[in-house]
């Protein structure tokens, strides 16, 4: 295929063709359902035959039926390339000293034409060149450390990121700020708060939901925003900075063992779980929401944990689940389940033998809750007392996730159970708490008039 018609094929690249237009043509097509101009940009090769595509001046990408063409005019042609050179970032001796760890994500991504994918191909280097911003910031370097979507994260890398988190402490940089895709982001706070404890700086993960060739990428104001809170915050803990609202208002940090991806694809996706977020943060001050947090110090010095046992699974209970589900864990050596159970901690009477059968070998299961805000109180209802009594133990209010990857660290430590649940129950950085807040339950349901006299309000 020749490269004047990238990706185009059948009907489409016919269509190219009759009116000599190539990829990357600035044009004006005019179309039984209106006119459109923009630039006609490649054909993914595992899409349809039937659509031109074309970049609006708004930025947003639209498909145009062959069928619908009734004319096309060039008026320009400039090749696009999609990566941006790596700029030498200016220091400054008045401004802290910030390390970025890339670890692949939309924040440092492209679009990848062949296969319309978003794909992890920036490196961390490359961010000063797109977002310029940072200079005013701080002074920023950079270092590649994966290069992998979050769905990929695993036990080798949250070993390597929490061992490069302590060298760089121990360096003396004043911030961390950690790039990462927000699919699993929380699990890997979670794991950190455990692997990296008193820290003497913040450690702040950041992504985007929107890749950065999108004019509503949050990517850039993510950016800063984590790095703003990396160089200038009173806060050294491990903390998610995102979007707080959907607009490019100010952005939430949340603490690394509440924080949640709660919407496949709003920009304000991560929030806190059963408490409120540590501050708010805009490109010029860090507002503190709460002051229950660790302070930054002066010392280098830091607690790096790097363990992590992978024989340890998560199961979500629904109704009629058979009991071959932890039988199956079981006989595969698995050593630790945690279980997000329904109401304060529960699962079906089928299922206790299978239960009972992983506790005779030694597996150890802990219960959360799928209701994600609220404890686990399993001493309420026979069903939770029975449980307890085969071997389960109830994990507070931690969420799923950040149950399960704390009993894959407690069990990298030790095989001895008493000292596994000593570390699960013991809070180390907010993931169990003495209670949840009257405000760290808010979800308004839309539709109903006292929500809608409420939205009005701010939204006319």
């Amino acid at each position: 295929m020749s490269d004047l018609f990238k990706g185009y094929k059948g009907p489409a690249l016919e269509l190219l063709k009759k009116f000599n237009i190539r990829v990357w043509s600035d044009t004006a097509v005019k179309t039984t359902r209106g006119d459109f101009k923009g630039i006609v940009l490649p054909r993914s090769e595992n899409d349809d035959d039937t659509h031109i595509v074309l970049k609006l001046i708004t930025g947003y990408n639209v498909g145009i039926a062959v069928e619908s063409v009734l004319d096309i005019q060039e008026f320009g042609y400039k090749e696009a390339h999609y990566k941006i050179p790596e700029k030498q970032f200016p220091f400054s001796k008045e401004k802290k000293n910030v390390k970025l760890l890339g670890t692949g994500g939309t924040i440092a991504s492209r679009l990848d034409y062949r296969t319309g994918a978003v794909i992890p191909a920036f490196s961390p280097g490359e961010l000063y060149g797109a977002v310029p911003e940072l200079a005013d910031i701080c002074n920023l370097a950079t270092e590649k450390l994966f290069a992998v979507f979050s769905e990929n994260m695993g036990p080798e890398q949250y070993k390597g990121l929490a061992k490069a988190i302590g060298e760089e402490i121990r360096k003396g940089t004043d911030g961390i700020v950690i790039g990462h895709g927000t699919d699993t982001m929380h699990h890997t706070a979670g794991i950190l708060s455990f692997m990296v404890q008193n820290s003497p700086v913040p450690i702040v993960m950041v992504g985007s939901q929107r890749s950065s060739d999108r004019p509503s990428s949050d990517a850039a104001l993510n950016l800063m925003h984590a790095t703003k809170t990396a160089a200038d915050s009173d806060i050294a803990e491990i903390m998610v900075c995102m979007f707080g609202p959907t607009s490019d208002e100010y952005g939430l940090l949340h603490r690394g063992t509440r924080v949640r991806k709660m919407h496949s694809s709003y920009r304000s996706t991560f929030r806190t779980i059963g408490d409120i977020p540590l501050a708010m943060v805009d490109r010029k001050k860090i507002t503190p929401l709460r002051q229950d947090y660790k302070r930054r110090r002066n010392d280098r010095n830091v607690d790096i944990l790097p363990f992590f046992e992978e024989k340890v699974g998560m199961l979500y209970y629904y109704p009629n689940m058979q009991p071959d589900m932890i039988d199956a864990m079981v006989d595969h050596g698995y050593r630790g389940i945690v279980i997000a159970g329904t109401g304060l901690g529960h699962v079906n009477k089928p299922l206790y033998p299978a239960i009972v059968r992983a506790a005779e070998k030694g597996v150890t299961i802990y219960m959360t809750v799928q209701t994600l805000w609220g404890y686990v109180h399993m001493f309420v209802y026979d069903t939770g007392r029975d449980l307890m009594a085969k071997g389960i133990i109830p994990a507070e209010n931690m969420l799923p996730e950040v149950a399960y990857v704390k009993l894959a660290w407690a069990l990298g430590q030790t095989t001895d159970l008493d000292k596994v649940k000593q570390l699960m129950l013991t809070p180390i950085a907010g993931e169990i708490t003495e209670r949840e807040p009257y405000n760290g339950y808010l979800i308004f349901q839309g539709g109903i008039p006292e929500v809608e006299e409420f939205i009005r309000k701010f939204h006319k």
